[in-house]
């Protein structure tokens, strides 16, 4: 099989060039949820975050860190429950659901959590791809890729008429990527793409995401629990307990002071400082912050 080149073809026409990426900015967002008995969950906890046109950032954290929900409040799917957030020049945190839809529809992309909730299992390949460009104008269709084309970058041209139901599961995520870049996003959000793929499988998933932002310079956040994906990406997000707790930058780790001067430990350091520890900040005369954990009485629980 073979996978390669360009994943989607043609302009933006509505600024007369290449669409480029779509920057995104988060100011101290909150969101809340109700469990089935009725009780307040808070999925996020003020939530400041930049990302700028055309990076590409995978979200790491355990579950529960709240790095989902945050994808679906990017893509407009909810509302934060207070904050802002922008996408461009604008804030879709206060957005009506009719412009949104159309924002949904054209500029943004989201890929959620199983390749099955993205696609119509009974129709085939060729259809799903022109299901997920119903939003465009005739004039954008006539531009886009042939759907045979786009297929067969993904390596489907052989599934072009196949049923969904009956590919497998490889064979679906490649197809859910292929519809959801097949309006040509200006900025692609992806759930988890390549759990529960192969490596040949995720590998594949993997090149056309980075072809998406390498010939686009389109924006990308993944959300991913695989360490050997995320080390894909120049920049990667942890959140802990609804923060954003650190961040990777090409190699190195930095932790984030969040709201009331919060700091999340790294994870090898802060399972060796248990809570409790009492740690001592000092100046050095290079201009940099020492923090060594006390050996004293008290120093620990």
């Amino acid at each position: 099989m073979s996978i390669g080149g360009a994943l989607v073809a043609g302009e933006d026409t509505r600024s007369g060039g290449p669409a480029g990426g779509l920057g995104v900015r988060c100011e101290g967002v909150v969101h809340l949820y109700k469990t089935f008995g009725g009780h307040d969950v808070v999925a996020l906890r003020g939530v400041d975050l930049v990302i700028a046109p055309g990076e590409r950032v995978a979200f790491l954290g355990p579950s529960g860190s709240g790095k989902s929900t945050l994808l679906t409040l990017l893509g407009g799917i909810q509302k934060p429950s207070a904050g802002r957030i922008f996408l461009g020049d604008e804030e879709i945190s206060r957005m009506g659901e009719r412009y949104l839809a159309r924002i949904r529809s054209r500029s943004v992309s989201t890929m959620l959590q199983g390749a099955t909730r993205n696609l119509l299992p009974y129709a085939t390949g060729r259809q799903n791809i022109a299901f997920a460009r119903l939003a465009l104008s005739s004039s954008e269709r006539r531009d886009a890729m042939l759907d045979t084309e786009l297929l067969g970058r993904v390596g489907l041209e052989e599934q072009a008429d196949q049923v969904v139901s009956t590919m497998s599961g490889g064979q679906r995520q490649r197809l859910a990527l292929a519809c959801s870049v097949a309006t040509a996003p200006r900025l692609l959000l992806a759930d988890e793409p390549t759990s529960q793929l192969s490596h040949e499988d995720r590998d594949h998933v993997l090149h056309l995401i980075h072809s998406l932002g390498d010939d686009f310079g389109t924006t990308i956040v993944v959300v991913t629990h695989q360490p050997e994906v995320a080390a894909t990406f120049p920049r990667t997000v942890t959140m802990k307990g609804g923060r954003v707790g650190a961040e990777g930058r090409h190699g190195s780790e930095y932790a984030v002071v969040g709201e009331d001067g919060v700091l999340h430990l790294p994870g090898h350091v802060a399972a060796e400082w248990p809570p409790g520890t009492l740690v001592k900040f000092e100046d050095d005369d290079q201009g940099r912050l020492i923090i060594t954990r006390s050996s004293g009485e008290g120093a620990g629980l």
